[in-house]
């Protein structure tokens, strides 16, 4: 019987720091493939824009004739800069954060 307690002990605490290093890994890819995505990226109104750690922005609004998209983030219009954009898994991905976004002129 002491064996199962142990070995239930060892099995709970493997699935606690599993999805914490799953969660870094995952973080670290995503943020790899984005910096490793080169060349011009098809933005198209109606596409979502996702930051590079996988989070959902907001829908692209409209696309600048600079091809800079433009999304309606906290009641605003945010213009992204095109040069900060990748595609990532066919999803249109920005390395600037929410936030960063959300502090844009």
């Amino acid at each position: 019987m002491k064996k199962f307690a142990a070995l239930a002990a060892v099995a709970t605490l493997a699935t606690l720091a599993a999805p914490a290093a799953f969660a870094a890994e995952s973080s670290q890819s995503v943020r790899a493939a984005t910096d490793a995505a080169a060349g011009s990226v098809a933005v198209n109104a109606g596409k979502m824009l996702y930051t590079s750690n996988g989070s959902r922005v907001a829908a692209i609004y409209r696309v600048t004739a600079e091809g800079n998209p433009q999304v309606i983030l906290n009641g605003k219009l945010v213009t992204v800069p095109a040069s900060t954009l990748s595609d990532v898994n066919g999803k249109v991905t920005t390395s600037l954060s929410k936030a960063e976004l959300g502090r844009a002129q």
